[in-house]
Parts: C-alpha cells; structure tokens; sequence
C-alpha cells in the first residue's frame, strides 16, 4: 500500500506553458500558487480557469491558485517550511532578472526549469544561480524529456532533479513524484543541464534535416551524432558520462529531435523552407530556447577546444547567413573519424 504523501506549499514564477503544466500536475497533491508578471493575462487565466495563451485547452484544477502580485507568491513558501519548494519557470534568459528579485529573501530553496546557457556569459542555469543568491540557498535543475501538453493532460511522463543537496533532491522526489509522473534524484548538476541545453539546438539540426527531406537515416545519424556531441562539451564542463546516456541526455534528445510538439524542430522545419529567423520566431509565439543557445554553445566549444560540427552548422544558418541546404552538405562532406567520443 503506497503511504499517503503530505501536502507541500510550492510556488511556481512563471506561467508559460511548461510553468503551467508543472503547477497543473502538481496541485492534485499540493498547495500551489502560480505567478505570472503580466496581471492581465493572471487575470484572464483566473476568469477562464485556462491558460488560453500558452496552454490553450488544458483545464486548471479547481485548487490551483494563479496571481500577479510576486509578493503573495513568495510569502506563499518563504514560512512554509524546508519541504517547501520555489519553482522558477522561466527561459533561461529571464533567470538572472527573476532571481534578482529573490536576493535577500530567505527563500527555502530555488528549482529551476529551464534549459540553455545564459547568453554573454556562458553560464549554465546553477552558475547563475549560485552568482546571484549565493552558495546558501539549496538549488536543484528539474529537467527531462517532457512536453507541457503531455504533462498537463496527466499523460506519462519521467523527469530527473539534480542537485548536489541530498536533502533538496529527496525533497523534490518525496513532493513531485507521483501519479504519471515519475521523478529520479542525481547528484550531476552539470551533466543534466548540459543535456537539456544542447539537445535544443541539435533538434533544429534534425527539424532542418527533415524539412529538406534527407530522410530518417540522416535523423538517426544527427541525433546519434549529436549525442556525442553533447558528451563532449558535458564531460569537458565536468559532467558525469553515464548522466547522457540517461533521461536528461538521450531521453531528452530523443523527444526534442522526433515530436512534432517540440518548438525547436519546428524552427528546423522552418529554416528548410528558407523563412528568415525573425519571421519564424514571430510565428512560433514561444520561446525556442535552441535558438540562442546554439550561439552560446558554439562559442563555448570554440573556447574550450571542443568539437561541435553540427552545433556549428546550426549556428551558422541562424546567425550567419549560410543556407541550410549547403550546410548539409558540408556536414556530409567532413572527413571520416573514429565513432567514439
């Protein structure tokens, strides 16, 4: 008989789609306020119980609360107790600005969802956490293969929390897991971000690749390749090489590169068909993390010495002018070299 799991406070910053979902799943079992910095959409999301702008057609449940006011969604947790959780669900560009008005609480803890390197400084999500509230606020990156209709519908879905806390990773797992959704506690903080950032960029790569019509041999062979190319920049940040082949690594790849609801294959897609970045973005109406990360990436792995051919040639068609048909070719045209990593 499983045992009944107590109810936990948790506040979600940020009401996009995935922040959405996550409060969605969760309320069942917790007490969950969702926060969202534009009141009129909080507002209209409260009227029509719906996020009809970023997740149209999905139902909020009756206890899930929603407001724009981020002082009553941080007193919500702030004397709520170590279980409690803090949940910011935003793009990686919005991190440093959220978390800047956290300085100086005495927040539990901070878990983040989101993927990428901050753009300008190369950090990853747990760098630029620790850089603004410093090493005593616990902090943990909840990622994996995950589409926010999905979880919202209560579909199956498998999630990993990383964090070097053991206490805040049993947290998590002891508040979020449960019901269709299934959450696996790891110690590689690195590995799992870098998962999650890079398969972004290598979805456009498979988007683009389908658009052009090269087929689903050339789909296996830029995921598989792309794997590797993840493990390469994971291991030489210092992530764990086991942590790619898992949830947040392969799993996540996996998912970005073949479903039709990933925003970053639909850019792909897009880029095949010759439309300019600024008309797909505007079209896309969502944040499509891969496309500043593949930026961010790529000067990286030029600093770090690490090969990243097909992060490269995604960079090149976005911010570079090259064609994506051409960059194909010379894709296909590199030299052989050994498989392993």
């Amino acid at each position: 008989m499983q045992e009944t799991k107590k109810m936990n406070k948790i506040t979600v910053l940020g009401a996009g789609a995935w922040g959405t979902a996550v409060a969605i799943a969760v309320a069942a079992r917790h007490d969950v306020l969702l926060w969202g910095r534009n009141a009129e959409q909080m507002a209209a999301t409260a009227a029509a119980r719906e996020n009809t702008t970023y997740l149209p057609g999905q139902p909020l449940p009756d206890s899930l609360r929603v407001t724009a006011d981020f002082e009553q969604a941080l007193s919500h947790v702030l004397d709520a107790g170590p279980d409690a959780l803090l949940i910011a669900a935003c793009p990686v560009a919005g991190l440093r600005p959220l978390l800047e008005q956290l300085k100086g609480r005495k927040i539990p803890n901070v878990v983040w969802l989101c993927k990428g390197f901050e753009y300008g400084t190369g950090l990853l999500p747990h760098q630029v956490v620790r850089e603004v509230l410093g090493e005593s606020v616990p902090g943990a990156a909840l990622s994996g293969p995950s589409f926010a209709q999905e979880v919202a519908r209560g579909l199956p879905c498998a999630l990993a929390v990383a964090s070097t806390s053991k206490q805040l990773r049993d947290s998590v797992v002891a508040t979020v897991h449960g019901g269709n959704l299934r959450v696996y506690a790891c110690d590689d903080v690195i590995g799992v971000e870098v998962g999650g950032a890079v398969k972004n960029v290598l979805a456009i790569a498979t988007g683009t690749a389908d658009g052009l019509g090269l087929g689903l041999n050339a789909r296996a062979a830029l995921i598989t390749r792309g794997l590797a190319e993840i493990t390469r920049l994971g291991m030489a940040l210092g992530g764990q090489p086991g942590t790619f082949m898992g949830l947040t690594g392969m799993g996540d790849l996996i998912l970005t590169c073949t479903g039709d609801l990933s925003r970053n294959r639909r850019v792909g897609l897009a880029l095949a068909q010759g439309k300019p970045l600024a008309t797909i973005v505007a079209e896309l109406g969502h944040v499509a993390e891969g496309v500043p990360c593949s930026k961010a990436v790529r000067d990286l792995a030029a600093k770090l010495g690490v090969d990243m051919p097909i992060t490269n040639a995604v960079a090149a068609v976005l911010f570079d002018g090259y064609d994506a048909a051409e960059m194909a070719k010379q894709l296909l045209a590199r030299d052989p070299r050994n498989e392993l990593i």
